[in-house]
């Protein structure tokens, strides 16, 4: 894995367009984009460490869109629909509860530099967020970039069981009915191995994000809202709908 180690400000050879959103001593959202673009991303050394480290694994995991499991008590959890569905209702929330110390996670990657970066980009459009509602309280989430018809998954995390997992799901069935090609999960882990995560090289993962970044997507976010008119509701926030794309994507491939 190559990882390059700044403070933000610092020059790293990157291209310098013209910074939307918010800037961070020099380095803005403009420039998070040529970074993924590029098949790279920032993570930090830990919460409290205020450098940012740009990294490029030499293997890549995924998760292919068209090869989706499901395990079969959380398919059937999702078919309940226990928890309300949204998109971008509340980004930065999600984004600090993914970098909050838990039980389970004692320490983090996401620093107050990442907070505000992606903060910025999504204020640009580009970082969405899937949300997990109980009633009024988020209890799991999660947040990634999107470019053309590539998604870069950065966190999740879940304050009630199966909450992330039940994000991821949503996610993916909107991934499927926007046409994206290509969800990029960073590295292969224990937790995302029930959902067929595969490890691919750089190289492979290179010419299949060149090809996906020029695809014409947009990420469905209105989709996932709840009420669409008085007596109808969007499919996204549906789980048996979100299952039934998730399925016919599998038959297809």
């Amino acid at each position: 894995m190559t990882a390059i180690t700044i403070s933000i400000g610092s020059n790293i050879g990157l291209n310098k367009p013209k910074n939307r959103g918010k800037t961070i001593e020099g380095f803005g959202s403009a420039n998070l984009l040529d970074l993924y673009r590029r098949g790279l991303f920032p993570m930090a050394d830990g919460r409290d460490d205020p450098r940012l480290l740009i990294i490029e694994p030499e293997k890549r995991g995924i998760l292919p869109l068209d090869n989706f499991h499901i395990p079969s008590r959380l398919r059937r959890q999702v078919k309940q629909n226990p928890f309300q569905i949204a998109a971008n209702r509340a980004f930065r929330h999600v984004i600090e509860e993914c970098a909050a110390q838990s039980e389970e996670r004692c320490e983090t990657w996401i620093n107050r530099p990442i907070i505000q970066l992606y903060d910025a980009l999504h204020r640009d459009g580009y970082a969405h967020s899937i949300e997990v509602w109980d009633d009024d309280l988020l209890v799991g989430g999660l947040y990634g970039v999107a470019i053309g018809g590539a998604f870069f998954g950065e966190s999740m995390f879940s304050r009630k069981s199966n909450a992330s997992k039940i994000a991821l799901v949503h996610l993916v069935a909107g991934l499927i009915s926007a046409g994206f090609q290509l969800l990029d999960a960073q590295f292969v882990n224990q937790h995302l191995v029930q959902f067929g995560i595969i490890e691919i090289s750089k190289s492979e993962f290179q010419a299949k994000l060149k090809i996906a970044i020029k695809a014409n997507c947009q990420f469905p976010a209105a989709q996932y809202a709840q009420i669409q008119s008085s007596n109808s509701a969007f499919p996204l926030s549906q789980g048996a709908h979100c299952l039934a794309l998730i399925a016919q994507a599998r038959a297809l491939r």
